[in-house]
């Protein structure tokens, strides 16, 4: 019983803050977000890199299905939140964790088969073009992984995409091990490559730099959870390259509650298998949320699974407005409403619990991670 009061606090951490008096402006939540440490690392052997990349992953379990699941124990969060390394020379980790809350004085189907595209109407999306925008922020956070999908740069050598980019539930796909990221560079007509460019030189064609991953977490969510009702809430997982990228990030934060989004509206940027060597951007309404998961219909192809989905609020600490990314696109979903199809792009929430223990994946230090 002492477990499940925990994990209710766990849960309610959440609370936000927003004064009446920021009606008018949409304001960055302050949260309390819990502390999530490792408590026990176990080798284990190493993977058969056996499984086929997939860039899109189907769940039956629509909106309703998830509201009515029951909340996980204690116990079944930790199980959850315990996470997986995966080196580059292939060795493989299990990290067992434990999760705290702090006083207030430390807080500083398998679906239906579907050939259907995943556009909603008219095609929305808008492909990036030209150096000066590719390269600029936020567009220029977005990077592409070797196995397929997209990620978006949280850190300094740090790349947050989807769990099944390269990890299918069951076993690390082929390509994890020797995981590339993908950075777009303009290749100038007179041969000569550079992101910082200041002459009037216009580049050919923008081509991609390639930097190794060194190694990659995977939360046990995921892994247990094979993509099912559990799984698709855990679809996210953070690489670590072998150097910096050297390229401005966006920082990663709580989700607020899908109401107190500018507009109601996310946005992302993926690298969408049809529009091969493109950077195509989208914004759409969320049209419902779970505690876990963001349903909206942002028109959408595989490839830009593991997009980091983002909003800019003002961040009033700071008197300033600021991007942070707030989930993961996963994919598609096909869900049968009482016998009527029904469609949704999903994307993960970055919830307190999820925040915690990808900050700390960065950061090493809880300290640095108590703010969200």
């Amino acid at each position: 019983m002492a477990g499940l009061s925990t994990l209710i606090l766990l849960l309610c951490a959440a609370e936000d803050v927003m004064p009446s008096s920021s009606h008018w402006k949409p304001t960055w939540p302050s949260y309390r977000v819990p502390v999530i440490l490792p408590q026990s690392t176990l080798n284990l052997d190493k993977p058969q890199f056996d499984a086929e990349a997939r860039l899109e992953v189907v769940s039956p379990c629509g909106p309703t299905c998830h509201k009515s699941s029951p909340l996980p124990t204690y116990e079944e969060v930790k199980n959850y939140l315990s996470y997986e390394t995966l080196y580059a020379n292939g060795s493989l980790t299990e990290t067992e964790v434990g999760i705290y809350i702090l006083s207030n004085s430390g807080d500083g189907s398998q679906g239906k088969s579907r050939t259907k595209r995943q556009i909603y109407g008219y095609d929305s999306r808008f492909s990036i073009f030209g150096k000066d925008f590719l390269l600029n922020y936020p567009f220029s956070t977005s990077v592409k992984l070797s196995t397929g999908c997209t990620g978006t740069l949280v850190a300094e050598k740090h790349v947050l995409t989807a769990a099944h980019c390269i990890h299918d539930g069951k076993s690390y796909v082929k390509g994890a091990q020797k995981l590339r990221v993908g950075f777009l560079k303009p290749k100038l007509k007179d041969g000569s490559k550079g992101a910082n460019i200041t002459n009037s030189a216009m580049p050919e064609k923008m081509k991609f730099q390639w930097i190794r991953v060194k190694r990659t977490h995977v939360p046990k969510g995921w892994i247990k959870g094979n993509a099912n009702d559990i799984g698709m809430d855990y679809d996210y997982a953070l690489l670590e390259l072998k150097k910096p990228h050297k390229r401005k990030f966006m920082k990663i934060g709580v989700s607020p509650p899908a109401r107190h989004l500018p507009g109601g509206r996310i946005h992302f940027s993926g690298y969408d298998n049809d529009r091969p060597g493109n950077l195509v951007y989208r914004f759409c309404d969320v049209k419902d949320e779970t505690y876990d998961l963001l349903y909206q219909q942002c028109d959408a192809q595989p490839g830009a699974s593991g997009s980091g989905v983002y909003v800019r609020m003002w961040k009033r600490q700071n008197h300033k407005w600021e991007r942070k990314i707030i989930g993961i696109f996963s994919g598609h979903q096909w869900v049968d409403m009482n016998g009527t199809p029904q469609d949704f792009n999903v994307a993960v929430r970055i919830t307190p619990l999820k925040y915690a223990q990808i900050c700390y994946w960065i950061k090493g230090n809880y300290l640095d991670c108590r703010e969200g």
